[in-house]
């Protein structure tokens, strides 16, 4: 019982001690981090191969599931906040880091030494054990690095929205992978146990539980969410760290910045490919002009930021009226455009339903908002994006000018839209 204790109290240490270094990084350097990260690895092999507790399930030691597995966490938390030549960074410094050891202890071999006042001489074979453990073990940790990251961007298209499941099921999976690995090369070199391999993979599940846990906090309470912007392709490292990243910018790309929809560059593009191809393949496309009336009074009377309230809520409400086929603009300050696959009818029938929505919706019926919209659609005489855009824009003004709170679309679809409406209710 204590010494599971004390290994969740080393865990939680350890976390805390190493977020914290990469929470001041842009103050103190993210140096700090990595050479803490580095001078760990030394005692993390050290106590993989020589120091043990027991625990109820088997041998465990607090080296390799404490110390190793934080450190692969503390990896996925740098591939996650950082570039790729970041990342790289500690795993390539470790593994020169040790090859560069080894060379040196056989170097040393060749020395005559002499042994000190109370007799002691140096054990080197103990130094060529460690030296070994540590090169194979920093050898699987490069695997280890791009698995994780392979794993967490896999699951990306499955857990994007549970972090929790994503981060435990990357770090478990390479723990065992890696516990394999390790204790292959421990048994050869040390003679460890088959039950060293049991009680340490049991131990990893559990600090891959414990700190998948306690990173999911930390990013969402303590570590920004900003998008970092891709600075270059290289190698499968950078195009591993910027695939997510960059899916996210996309995502983005042609939006409007305060509302979030597609702005009227989106429009404009997306737009006249539409018209193209509904008249390539004679399926129907609509245009509906929607403009928020009066929106200058509510600026001067309650100032800009609510403004842009109402602007926000206006875009929530079209983007949750729309068919999930149908694409919604900002294409002016109050203005917006959207572009529907259905014929006059169902588009003029949607624009009442937008302008019901705006004076029921409680995001506007605090100002008493009301909207004016023109509807026009692809036909004989509207064969291109101007022209229906000129004509929904025509309807527009036509209806601000009838006084507005109203839809104007093609004369006599009056008629169509009353019957439709009950059967839309």
């Amino acid at each position: 019982m204590l010494n599971g204790v004390l290994l969740l109290a080393e865990t939680v240490l350890y976390f805390g001690a190493m977020v914290t270094l990469f929470r001041f990084r842009r103050r103190i350097g993210l140096g700090v981090f990595i050479c803490a990260l580095g001078v760990m690895h030394f005692l993390e092999t050290y106590l993989a191969s020589v120091f043990y507790v027991a625990l109820p399930f088997g041998l465990v030691s607090p080296g390799s599931a404490v110390l190793f597995s934080g450190k692969l966490v503390m990896l996925l938390l740098l591939y996650m906040k950082e570039d790729a030549a970041t990342v790289r960074q500690p795993i390539y410094g470790l593994l020169l880091g040790n090859a560069l050891m080894i060379g040196l202890v056989l170097i040393l071999r060749l020395h005559a030494v002499s042994p000190l006042p109370d007799g002691r001489m140096p054990n080197i074979g103990f130094i060529d054990e460690m030296g070994w453990l540590m090169v194979w073990g920093t050898s699987l940790l490069f695997v280890d690095a791009i698995l994780i990251i392979l794993l967490y961007e896999k699951l990306g298209a499955y857990l994007r929205a549970r972090p929790f499941l994503r981060i435990l099921a990357s770090v478990a999976c390479v723990l065992t992978f890696d516990q394999a690995g390790f204790f292959t090369a421990l048994h050869f070199v040390a003679g460890a146990p088959i039950e060293v391999f049991f009680g340490g993979w049991l131990a990893k599940m559990g600090a891959a539980l414990a700190y998948s846990g306690m990173l999911v906090a930390y990013l969402k309470w303590v570590e920004d969410s900003d998008i970092a912007v891709p600075r270059g392709l290289s190698d499968i490292f950078d195009t591993l760290t910027y695939r997510e990243r960059y899916e996210a910018l996309i995502k983005y790309v042609g939006r409007d910045g305060l509302t979030g929809l597609l702005h009227r560059g989106s429009f404009d593009a997306d737009g006249e490919s539409a018209v193209s191809a509904a008249i390539r393949i004679g399926k129907p496309l609509s245009l509906l002009i929607v403009d928020v009336d009066h929106f200058k009074s509510i600026n001067d009377r309650f100032g800009h930021a609510e403004g842009d309230k109402v602007l926000k809520s206006m875009a929530v409400l079209l983007a949750e009226t729309v068919g999930g086929n149908d694409q919604v603009f900002r294409i002016g300050g109050e203005e917006f455009a959207v572009l529907t696959q259905q014929s006059h009818a169902p588009a003029r029938l949607l624009g009442e339903i937008i302008r019901n929505a705006t004076k029921t919706s409680a995001h506007t019926t605090r100002f008493n908002i009301t909207v004016s919209a023109g509807v026009s659609t692809v036909g004989e005489t509207t064969r291109c994006l101007a022209d229906i855009f000129a004509l929904a824009d025509q309807r527009l003004y036509k209806a601000k000018l009838s006084g507005r709170d109203r839809v104007v679309g093609e004369p006599g679809s009056e008629a169509i839209i009353l019957q439709a409406a009950p059967r839309s209710a």
